[in-house]
């Protein structure tokens, strides 16, 4: 495949990738909440790797610590989070995804839908093929 071809794919691609985005249906357990594709990276980040602090996200995000605290204020009075006081430093707040079992499990189905599409996408591929795309959707989503 040629470059030109290649680009070619990918534009004619990419609407229809975003359109399975958007028809990816928020479970009724979340949909009061007002939920933008930054807070799924948020959630997603908090579902795989765990508590963090706020400037842990920040970092993940690639965003200012203040919008984080500002992400993490909206979900947090819609009960997706929970915020936690750090208990070796008093002074850093500690997030995580709520211990609330019906909401927990509404936001690990809401992040299954996508994981699911990509484990069948990727499994067939080579570790070296899977982490080529990774870097080459970094380096499209940096370049826009």
């Amino acid at each position: 495949m040629s470059v030109d071809e290649a680009i070619r794919a990918m534009l004619l691609l990419m609407p229809r990738v975003t359109a399975r985005l958007k028809r990816t249906k928020i479970p009724e357990q979340l949909q009061s909440m007002n939920l933008a594709p930054r807070h799924l990276s948020m959630l997603s980040y908090l579902m795989f790797d765990g508590p963090m602090t706020v400037n842990q996200l920040a970092a993940r995000l690639e965003v200012a610590p203040t919008t984080v605290s500002l992400m993490v204020s909206d979900l947090s009075k819609h009960g997706a989070i929970d915020r936690r006081t750090d208990p070796a430093d008093r002074r850093r707040t500690i997030v995580a995804i709520t211990d609330d079992p019906e909401t927990r499990t509404a936001i690990n189905n809401w992040l299954a839908n996508g994981a699911v599409a990509w484990q069948k996408a990727f499994e067939p591929l080579s570790p070296k093929d899977r982490a080529m795309f990774v870097r080459t959707i970094e380096a499209y989503e940096g370049n826009g």
